[in-house]
């Protein structure tokens, strides 16, 4: 066989056993989908298979699928509400690919879902910041929900219109429980730049995978108060960070000044585990 060659099995493969396929012929097509919410609000769903690649915070060969959603898609204010890489075993084989095929369609038909919950914290949220500022007449909290419907006007209307159908809603607007009642949902900004945006997808995913072996720690018995607070601190603060508040926090050094302190971190807490 010659050097290079993965379309034949490796030495000691069992020549009825699956071709081992090259780099090239490891992708498959995507997703490009529009979706419209129960609401109204237009969307558009984008999965590419990036075929055999190295992820960064791992280090190891993965086959990627990177996920998007697009919400007022074809609209001036279009913006990505989700974003998320999804990596499985780097198997080159034709039964693989069928495999990722039918994890795209399984992702596509789960971010309608995602799309649909998102909606519903939003829709729950405006309520609460109405009923408040009908109470209260405070302009910040009036502030946050124009914003609400300059950016989503039809969850807006969705939650004006159950906000009327609710007879219980008017009696009880004079005496509005506070807005914490429903938590502003958790905002992350995805920026249109790929590069930037895989940065983020990639804190998160960091941020995910820290929050798990933090709690494994935990169980065994070995998170002491100083590593639980330096968690919890960098968590916090890469949070913020992703949250769009501050705009200079979106630039690749700072991003990856980000990861490279949750990284660290993780490193430790892994160091640890039994």
């Amino acid at each position: 066989m010659p050097p290079g060659d993965l379309t034949r099995p490796s030495g000691g493969g069992s020549p009825s056993g699956p071709a081992i396929l090259d780099r090239s012929r490891c992708q498959v097509g995507g997703v490009n989908q529009n979706y419209s919410s129960r609401a109204g609000t237009p969307y558009h769903i984008q999965i590419e298979d990036r075929g055999p690649i190295v992820d960064r915070v791992s280090e190891q060969e993965v086959r990627r699928l990177s996920l998007i959603v697009y919400a007022n898609y074809g609209e001036p204010n279009a913006r990505i509400v989700h974003g998320a890489d999804h990596d499985f075993p780097d198997l080159r084989t034709h039964e693989h690919n069928r495999f990722i095929e039918q994890k795209i369609q399984e992702l596509a038909a789960q971010s309608r879902q995602v799309i649909e919950e998102k909606e519903d914290r939003y829709v729950a949220r405006i309520k609460v910041l109405v009923r408040e500022y009908y109470a209260t007449k405070n302009e910040a909290t009036k502030k946050e929900f124009e914003q609400a419907n300059a950016t989503f006007p039809f969850v807006f209307s969705r939650a004006w219109m159950e906000m009327k159908a609710d007879k219980s809603s008017a009696a009880a607007a004079p005496a509005a429980s506070p807005a914490s009642e429903a938590e502003a949902p958790e905002e992350i900004v995805y920026p249109l730049d790929d590069d930037l945006r895989e940065r983020v997808i990639e804190i998160e995913r960091v941020i995910i995978a820290l929050g798990q072996d933090l709690a494994r720690l935990k169980q065994q018995g070995g998170a002491d108060d100083i590593i639980l607070q330096t968690c919890r601190k960098l968590v916090i603060r890469a949070k913020e960070s992703l949250s769009g508040r501050e705009p200079l926090e979106f630039s690749a050094r700072r991003l990856d000044m980000t990861r490279g302190s949750l990284m660290t971190t993780w490193r430790q807490v892994k160091s640890r585990l039994k």
